[in-house]
Parts: structure tokens; sequence; C-alpha cells
């Protein structure tokens, strides 16, 4: 296989973290527009990350915030974005920088991107030797049966904001398909 000098992984990524920031720049300017909403993961222990100490400890690997009904002060920069969310009635500031998400995904219109992240670890390996994740978007429309399902699923969820504090839960989409 020949060498990829250019690295189109990192700059499809880049791109794609782009869409992200623009998204959340117009949230922060405008508010959601319709039913849109975010789930948002990232790497908790990502440099640049600053959260709580007592949310650190209760995700030490990786968190999911819901950018839907109960957020504050959100922020977008070149670099990152900042936001206020709620976790158990304790109001809580968290600035995440975009290189530290893994995914983003908006459930309304069943959009996702996934990203690789590059941990401590990963930036010690020489980067002829590192091979990226797949990077993953995933945008379709759904069959009316299957928005009712996921719509039901969503009324189910606890509040944008407490979803969060119940402790990471990985839901897999396949399970809202028709077989």
């Amino acid at each position: 296989m020949a060498d990829d000098h250019i690295r189109y992984d990192i700059l499809a990524q880049e791109a794609l973290r782009g869409v992200m920031r623009k998204v959340l720049a117009e949230v922060a300017r405008t508010g959601l527009p319709g039913n849109h909403h975010f789930f948002i993961t990232f790497l908790t222990g990502a440099p640049g990350v600053r959260v709580s100490s007592r949310l650190r400890e209760r995700y030490p690997e990786q968190m999911t915030i819901v950018i839907q009904f109960q957020y504050w002060d959100l922020k977008v920069t070149d670099t990152g974005f900042e936001v206020g969310l709620s976790f158990s009635d304790v109001p809580e500031k968290l600035e995440i920088p975009f290189s530290a998400v893994r995914g983003f995904y908006d459930p309304s219109v069943n959009f996702e991107l996934e990203f690789d992240v590059k941990t401590d670890g990963a930036a010690e390996e020489p980067a002829a030797q590192a091979t990226p994740e797949p990077l993953t978007i995933v945008s379709e429309k759904k069959p009316k049966a299957e928005k009712k399902a996921a719509a039901e699923a969503e009324k189910k969820q606890p509040a944008a904001a407490d979803a969060a504090t119940k402790g990471a839960e990985v839901v897999s989409l396949d399970a809202f398909r028709k077989k």
C-alpha cells in the first residue's frame, strides 16, 4: 500500500470537526432549532478538557453530555467549546476541546459523526505506525415506524443533564431498526 503523505484521514477528521464547530456556534448564537439536540461523547482525560474533579472521578475515561433542554452559556471557539450543565442539581461548567470529542450525534435527524481521538499513549507512537480508526458518518432518513420508536425511546431518556449522571451506557441504533 502506498504511503499517504497528504494524510487524508487527518484532513477529513478536521473538516468534520468543522461541521460540529459550525453547528455548535450557530446554536450558541440562535439556540436549538426545531427538535435538534446533541449527544456529545468526549474523553475526560484528553488534553485541554476541564471538568470538575467530581465528574472526572465519576467518568474517568469518557463522558456523554446532552445539549437539549437544560444548558447555558454555550461558547464556541476555533479549538473547542464550553457549556454549563447540571448534574444531580449541581451546576457545572465544562470546557471541551474539539480534539477530545469522540462522537457527535443528533438523534432528531439520525446524524452521527465519530472521531479518532489521540491519547497520550498514541502521541508517543511514530506517525507511520499509527493506524487511524475508521471515520464513520451516518446520515439517513428513518421510516416512520423507526422514528416513532426512536422518539419513544428519547422520551424515556432522563432530562438532558441528568442523562449524563446515570453512568455511561452505549445504546446501539440497530435496536431501532426493523430486521
